[in-house]
């Protein structure tokens, strides 16, 4: 058996390419994304980096997206050496057959006929975090605007898709995913490591964290359900383990399902919700032009899903904040077999990533590319664009199974929160930006909130 100690130690070993890719990221502090994207304007869009013993390629054009994401999709299998502790076997871990055969049950729940079910749950969760603003909005105490969108967004999973509130709590545990998570503790880990130094895990590092993210999910299958309802993706996954002609799907096989939910589904809503909202604080117009467009769809009554396609500008803002900040900067995969990307052969066993920041940064593909300009996805501005030069998502049949729901949520929570607060951003300007397993922002996002009258 496998403790959450080894599995924490095992980030730090010589293969892990989250330890690897360290070391090119620290040449900007600020945004070490800036590094990779100079390096593949100078060398080029496939760019082979031989780092120790192991060969990484960093690709940076769409049609190279789409061959590795599409064309050839079978010869690149996913990379999360380091992250199964956090995902353990669930479908985001896997390829092939399996992954077809441990989504397909899944699937159903992500159909957008299920979203107008979804919404009066997605509306509690807001209602629930608004009611704490009011709160922060009367003491005027500065909190971290990541926490609060994270725990926002397990919230609106949490009653949505399994019918429980949630029985645990959300900040400790987010906590404990962003110590697991974050590079540099592998790097600290490793750097130990290759030091000879004999260290202890203890309740501050990541296997302590591992070990409060493991009862998670069972605590949530577990806990009573809020409404017995029948049509939920946990009831879908209940099925699947009693179903004897998937024998793959047993009770592990549902915990690990839940992790990737409860964490993927999580972290990415969480820090889409959050840059946004760091946005349109600096956007005072974006802000107001949100909240116009809210009293124009749906007014004083809560907004339904067919008001959803009415707020074409929020959602427009949601898009544009993915551009700029793709929660996954960078998708990678393991070639199965040789290949050729752009001329630059590619061998069995390369770790290929797929450099979605550079493509969403580009000139060649976005007009004034770091400007933050929701309008480029309003109407029929959105047809000009490159294709797969914009991967949020992913692309293919591995694409992510939540990303259409989580637009859904960020649109309805953006929406709600600026038309009853106006939240200001109080740290560095502009925010720095850690790569992580995720983009994040550095040190956090430090907010006030001021409720308007």
């Amino acid at each position: 058996m496998t403790t959450p100690a080894s599995h924490a130690q095992g980030l730090g070993d010589e293969s892990s390419i989250w330890f690897k890719l360290t070391p090119l990221l620290r040449g900007d502090p600020e945004n070490p994304m800036r590094i990779l994207m100079h390096m593949t304007e100078r060398y080029g869009p496939v760019l082979p980096v031989n780092l120790a013993n192991q060969r990484i390629v960093l690709i940076s054009e769409p049609e190279y997206f789409k061959h590795v994401l599409v064309t050839k999709a079978d010869n690149y299998i996913k990379y999360f050496d380091g992250l199964k502790p956090i995902f353990g076997k669930s479908m985001i871990t896997n390829d092939g057959a399996l992954w077809q055969k441990i989504r397909m049950p899944q699937q159903p729940a992500f159909h957008p006929d299920m979203f107008a079910e979804y919404i009066p749950y997605f509306l509690q969760a807001i209602q629930t975090k608004m009611d704490l603003w009011a709160d922060l909005a009367k003491t005027g105490e500065t909190f971290e605007m990541v926490e609060q969108t994270w725990t926002l967004a397990a919230d609106m999973i949490c009653k949505a898709l399994f019918d429980r509130d949630m029985p645990f709590n959300p900040h400790v545990v987010f906590k404990c995913v962003k110590t697991y998570t974050d590079v540099m503790n592998h790097r600290d880990i490793r750097l130990r490591k290759q030091a000879g130094e004999v260290f202890e895990m203890n309740d501050e590092d990541a296997a302590k964290s591992m070990e409060t993210w493991a009862s998670v999910p069972p605590a949530v299958m577990g806990a009573d359900p809020r409404e017995m309802r029948e049509r939920t993706l946990l009831k879908m996954i209940e099925a699947a383990v009693a179903d004897p002609t998937v024998p793959e799907f047993d009770t592990q096989q549902a915990i690990d399902e839940l992790k990737q939910y409860l964490w993927a589904g999580t972290e990415t809503t969480a820090l889409t919700l959050a840059w946004a909202l760091y946005e349109t604080s600096r956007r005072p117009e974006a802000a107001e032009r949100i909240r116009r467009e809210g009293e124009t769809v749906y007014g004083d009554r809560p907004p339904t899903a067919a008001d959803y396609s009415g707020l074409a500008y929020t959602r427009a803002v949601i898009q544009e904040t993915m551009r700029l900040y793709p929660p996954i900067w960078g998708l990678i995969r393991v070639a199965v077999e040789d290949d050729i990307i752009g001329g630059k052969e590619i061998k069995a066993g390369d770790r290929v990533t797929l450099f979605a920041y550079g493509a969403h940064h580009n000139p060649k593909f976005w007009d004034e590319p770091e400007e933050f300009r929701p309008e480029r996805w309003m109407a029929g501005n959105a047809k000009k664009q490159v294709k797969y030069s914009y991967i949020p998502f992913g692309a293919g049949k591995r694409s992510c199974i939540g990303g259409a729901m989580s637009q859904v949520e960020n649109t309805l929570a953006l929406s709600l929160l600026l038309r009853r607060f106006r939240p200001e951003y109080v740290g560095a300007n502009p925010a720095g930006i850690s790569a992580t397993v995720t983009l994040t922002p550095k040190g956090g996002l430090p907010f006030i909130i001021r409720e308007l009258s």
